[in-house]
């Protein structure tokens, strides 16, 4: 099955995709776990495995929300425990590591964490900054319908929704939270009321706007479906997979849709021709139909678990609205999240990012900085943002981390450890935190960014995973 997955992944393009873990996209493979297979040449041919510890966490507890007050790790314990594995061959000579305490932050291990690294999806993390401290977690995305200029026009209103359903609202989802029947039902009584049996669909899609694509994506990881287009409006079922791209312009697709519920209602609808961002709709237009999304909270927890590309820069774009800033540039998100993290404290050296999601090639981040972000998580200076880190996905069990962590020496400690993964060709990381055999929350990050050809991403990933389990295993206290 490595041998499928890697060819699969050569072939389209995109070198590495979250199937399997091998991209920072929306998608995850659910093949069997397999352990790596032994890499061939440069840098070793028999590589040998550090030794895991043998002993079972003996408190530990897979929420970084509970109180850890077990006993600190030592950085003489972590560096015996971790230094062996911190030089695996897999992971190649450019490796950035940070672990510190999760009560007070202080960092207990650490290589080389100051020199900027590739970070590929793990840079979600630092968006997730800007985005908790910008946004409400408890507000919700209003995507709706208002009169036009003339009598018989009318205008879908975009509100950062992009996970709109097909049917009636369902509030018991996260997709289809607001669902466009419902837009549709309450949208045909208000022109009904009005005696309006024909009317003109235009779109308003000014809200946070910005480029469709951030600066280097590549148009062939959005062509063969691991990323799709920046919008604020869309349907969850247009979410793009594997050889099943997205539609490019999702403002029409729901346009169209809703076009078509409002005819099946009575009301002819004809849509108006799209460009741009569409067509404002007049200021203190009249509301003829509304649909609310799930909360930002239950989004941002969505984004960073599927890590999805699109839905992240959407949010930053959200954020940038709120605080009054104009995502019009390409280079505007990515100065957003910097300015975010300097207001917060976090050492920014070496920051250098194109976008925000960690797709695209040539971005550079420190381990410091995103060993930081977590400790805003876990000292709780960040209330939402802890909640977040909280949420990512957990060891064998959930969202990009659904499939890791099950070899025979890895999945001893499944369902402890959460974290962001990401990858890239040549690039594998990952960062988030887990509780030590002695009941500590510590944090913990990982920057490998030549990643051996030889190794391939599946032997970097069981390196990664290595090391993390060495690290809960350990008391080292």
């Amino acid at each position: 099955m490595a041998g499928v997955t890697l060819l699969l992944v050569g072939g389209v393009g995109y070198a590495a995709a979250d199937v399997a873990d091998l991209a920072p996209g929306i998608l995850t493979y659910d093949g069997a776990p397999v352990d790596p297979p032994t890499p061939t040449g440069s840098p070793s041919a028999s590589p040998v495995w550090a030794a895991l510890p043998s002993a079972a966490p003996a408190t530990a507890t897979p929420s970084p929300t509970a109180t850890a007050a077990g006993a600190v790790p030592t950085t003489a314990g972590l560096t015996k425990a971790l230094a062996a594995l911190a030089k695996d061959p897999w992971l190649g000579p450019s490796v950035g590591i940070s672990v510190r305490d999760g009560v007070t932050g202080t960092e207990l291990y650490a290589v080389s964490p100051s020199v900027a690294r590739a970070p590929a999806s793990t840079l979600k993390l630092l968006a997730a900054v800007a985005i908790t401290e910008h946004l409400d977690p408890d507000a919700r995305m209003t995507t709706k319908v208002v009169g036009g200029k003339g009598p018989a026009e009318i205008v879908l209103v975009a509100g950062g929704d992009t996970r709109l359903g097909e049917g009636a609202s369902d509030p018991a989802s996260v997709e289809g939270r607001a669902g466009l029947a419902t837009l549709a039902d309450e949208v045909a009584e208000s022109l009904r009321d009005r005696r309006l049996t024909a009317v003109t669909l235009s779109v308003d899609a000014s809200y946070a706007a910005g480029p469709r694509y951030p600066a280097k994506w590549k148009a062939i990881d959005v062509r063969d479906g691991f990323t799709q287009g920046v919008a604020m409006l869309g349907r969850a079922t247009e979410r793009p997979r594997i050889g099943r791209p997205s539609v490019a312009v999702a403002e029409v697709s729901v346009a169209g849709r809703l076009a078509a519920l409002l005819t099946q209602r009575g009301i002819a609808t004809t849509l108006a021709p799209f460009s741009g961002h569409g067509t404002r709709a007049p200021d203190a237009a009249q509301e003829l139909g509304s649909v609310e999304s799930a909360t930002y909270r239950e989004i941002v927890d969505l984004a960073l678990g599927d890590s999805d590309d699109a839905l992240t820069e959407n949010l930053v774009r959200q954020a940038m609205a709120a605080a009054g800033v104009s995502a019009a540039s390409p280079a505007a998100p990515p100065a957003f999240v910097r300015e975010s993290l300097v207001a917060a404290g976090v050492d920014v050296t070496g920051y250098a990012a194109l976008d925000t999601s960690g797709l695209a090639y040539g971005q550079l981040v420190s381990t410091t900085t995103l060993s930081e972000v977590l400790t805003l998580a876990t000292t709780d200076r960040n209330p939402w943002l802890r909640e977040v880190v909280a949420n990512l996905p957990v060891a064998g069990l959930d969202g990009t981390l659904s499939k890791r962590f099950q070899s025979r020496e890895t999945k001893a400690v499944a369902g402890i450890p959460r974290a962001k993964t990401g990858t890239l060709t040549g690039i594998s990381s990952l960062a988030g935190t887990t509780v030590t055999a002695d009941g500590r929350l510590v944090t913990f990050t990982i920057l490998a960014d030549r990643v051996p050809a030889s190794s391939g991403t599946l032997g970097a990933r069981a390196a990664l995973d290595r090391f993390v389990t060495a690290l809960t295993l350990c008391g080292c206290h």
